[in-house]
């Protein structure tokens, strides 16, 4: 590796499962030593990690207040609390032991809490597993001003695109800058393209090219229904889109209140039907992605 992160980098790290960019991560932030080289780091550099493991780390019998308390022992109780709605949580949620709070709540506090010292570095490990829509777009508004660095690792491409300037594919047991944009990223992942990041060496084969024709074409043959099961999920999630942008502008009129109440509410709860929707099509779309990923993993290996 030979990489350097500067105070306004974006970064986000790309990689199939299993390659390391979580180890990369832990690396970065501290978490684990390096066997070999040098890594060189502001002396007064502060980094906060966020990862999906740490909500574990949340005291079960704890309320989102006492944990925020804990920062904070000077402050007033006013400041304390208006701390934690900043992290997302509403006032009824506050005092709710972190047992009781759902996955997408214990995420906004874990998040809260990496950032709370306005680390110079800020790293974040799928912080959009849990969230809704609202609060993912919460979380993109909010990375966008963040004065700091950023590392992102996700598989939710509307972050990174909206977040990220910079793109570092972690592969082959080393991480370099990746030569392309998320839709040439999308295109190695769907098996549509090997040529944006080196593959493995493998040992030389006697292979016929009629042997290599066969076998390319069974596994075509095997991936092509996931693969078209991804398509179907990404022209859904685009109609969605759409969808939801024509009953935003429709809600925006505000003369649809005054002469016509009922339908109001009716576009409103389409559009809450549309946001659950395109939720549902997002998160099919990921878990099929990293089903290719897995299978395309097992037969390069």
């Amino acid at each position: 590796l030979d990489l350097r992160i500067d105070d306004d980098d974006r970064i986000a790290l790309l990689g199939m499962n299993g390659n390391g960019k979580s180890t990369f991560a832990k690396l970065i932030a501290g978490g684990l030593q390096a066997e070999t080289g040098t890594i060189t780091r502001a002396p007064k550099l502060k980094i906060g990690l966020f990862a999906q493991h740490q909500l574990e780390s949340l005291d079960p019998a704890q309320s989102a207040y006492q944990h925020v308390r804990t920062l904070m022992p000077g402050a007033a109780e006013a400041q304390v609390r208006s701390r934690v709605a900043r992290m997302g949580l509403a006032t009824e949620k506050m005092e709710t032991p972190a047992e009781n709070l759902s996955g997408g709540e214990k995420a906004r506090l874990m998040m809260g809490i990496a950032a709370f010292h306005a680390p110079h570095l800020l790293i974040l490990d799928e912080p959009t597993n849990h969230l809704d829509i609202d609060s993912r777009e919460a979380l993109v508004h909010a990375l966008n001003e963040y004065r700091g660095a950023v590392i992102l690792i996700s598989h939710d491409q509307h972050l990174i695109e909206a977040c990220a300037d910079r793109l570092w594919l972690v592969a082959n047991g080393t991480v370099g800058a990746f030569d392309g944009d998320m839709e040439d990223y999308r295109r190695l992942v769907l098996g549509r393209s090997d040529s944006a990041a080196p593959s493995p060496a493998k040992p030389a084969k006697a292979v016929s090219q009629k042997e290599a024709r066969r076998e390319s074409a069974e596994r075509r043959e095997v991936l092509a229904p996931l693969r078209k099961k991804i398509r179907d999920c990404e022209k859904l999630i685009e109609k969605l889109r759409g969808e939801i942008q024509k009953l935003d502008r429709q809600l925006a009129d505000p003369g649809l209140y005054e002469n016509d109440p009922d339908k109001a509410v009716a576009t409103a709860k389409q559009r809450a039907d549309r946001v659950h929707a395109f939720a549902r099509a997002e998160s099919d779309w990921l878990d099929l992605s990293q089903e290719l990923e897995a299978m395309e993993a097992e037969e390069a290996a």
